[in-house]
């Protein structure tokens, strides 16, 4: 069978894979420490359940509009508003099945064959490949360790060509937790407006912030910025609710209309129940993601301060999101019974094998000296999996 050549272009999802070998493993009977799925692990939150549940019961199952019902459309146009201070009109808001969702649909309504895209690396594993899928070509920004990762304008400017559509901004990042200062976000604002492409601003982790640093979107910093700018967000990771599948996005009417057709002919409306649960989510949630940061406080500080104790092993404290993003450079080289640790993908493999720790590998997310390290589990288990880790590595020779 010949199939599409887009097929060729893109590979599965790392950090899926990962985490679905380590489940298997698992469910083998083997003691395996996950530290590779992005998601909380706390359940979600009952008032969300309870609104779900009073949706089937009232019979809510059938189609809604395919770009969402006003209601959560009217719920979100108030969190932007109340959160954020960005003002938009229903019809500049979209619903999707998933954050993932909501890019791919941008993806598709703005990129013609050749059409470029700027990511700034480290990147989430899946932002080239929904590029690569709508024909577009990724063109990746490198940024530094050292800056925080910050993205710098005169190198953002340099690769600016007249192909380029678009430049994709996440903030809090993963995998490393960085945030952009108001400083960055206006000298990307102005490059971006001097040359006329859009921002799509990647937003999920808004919530999970942890005080050094406040976070500020883009369009908060910059409201002039708001007709070219996608701000892209969801319910997945503040309200745990990953596996609900919900996303939106709030931007140009014209773009967002764009995204809506094709919503409507690829997946139609997200489920009936979820988009219920989501209004319910920003309306009423607010403790929920409180509490999460408290737990996720500790772990945090936990995580880094136990990776850079390891011998090889660097780890700045993110300011946002939930992933520890270790530089393990000092690692990589050395030797184990079965090899050579040349790449991270070698290291992760050795740990998920030799140690039973599933963590993903810096190459997917454009970083070849990195692991990235997921700290929702429980304290037991980070505690439990970073000794793991630690006598793998020093193991090494």
């Amino acid at each position: 069978m010949n199939l599409a050549a887009r097929t060729t272009r893109v590979v599965p999802s790392a950090t899926l894979n990962v985490s679905a070998t380590a489940k298997a493993m698992a469910a083998q009977g083997l003691d395996v420490v996950n530290f590779s799925a992005g998601e909380p692990a706390a359940d979600t939150p009952e008032v969300v359940k309870a609104a779900a549940k009073a949706a089937i019961t009232d019979g809510f199952t059938k189609y809604t509009p395919a770009s969402g019902i006003d209601e959560l459309k009217q719920a979100i146009v108030e969190k932007f508003s109340r959160d954020q201070g960005i003002h938009y009109e229903p019809s500049q808001i979209l619903v999707s099945c998933g954050a993932k969702h909501t890019l791919y649909n941008a993806a598709q309504a703005l990129l013609d064959p050749g059409d470029e895209v700027i990511i700034p690396a480290p990147y989430w594993v899946s932002y080239p490949d929904i590029v690569r899928l709508a024909d577009g070509r990724p063109v990746i920004v490198e940024t530094r360790e050292r800056d925080g990762y910050a993205l710098d304008p005169a190198q953002l400017e340099a690769r600016v060509t007249p192909r380029t559509k678009a430049l994709i901004l996440n903030s809090p990042s993963n995998p490393t937790g960085a945030l952009y200062t108001r400083e960055t976000l206006e000298a990307v604002a102005d490059v971006a407006k001097r040359h006329g492409f859009l921002v799509i601003s990647d937003e999920i982790y808004e919530q999970l912030v942890y005080g050094e640093t406040p976070f500020l979107s883009l369009v908060s910093a910059v409201p002039e910025i708001a007709d070219h700018t996608l701000v892209v967000n969801g319910v997945s990771k503040a309200f745990s609710m990953t596996g609900w599948r919900i996303g939106y996005a709030g931007g140009p009417k014209a773009l967002i209309a764009a995204m809506a057709m094709i919503q409507s002919q690829s997946t139609s409306n997200p489920a009936s129940i979820s988009q219920k649960a989501a209004v319910a989510a920003l309306r009423d949630g607010t403790p929920f993601f409180k509490e999460l940061l408290t737990d996720l406080s500790p772990k945090r500080r936990l995580m880094v301060d136990t990776l850079n104790a390891i011998p090889g092993v660097t780890c700045p404290t993110p300011a946002g999101a939930f992933y520890a993003f270790p530089n393990v450079s000092g690692v990589l080289g050395k030797r184990h019974d079965k090899g050579t640790v040349t790449t991270t993908a070698d290291l992760a493999t050795y740990l998920l094998h030799e140690a039973h720790v599933a963590c993903v590998p810096g190459e997917p997310f454009g970083s070849p000296h990195h692991l990235r390290f997921t700290y929702t589990p429980t304290i037991e288990a980070i505690e439990r999996g970073l000794k793991r880790v630690e006598r793998a590595i020093r193991a090494l020779t």
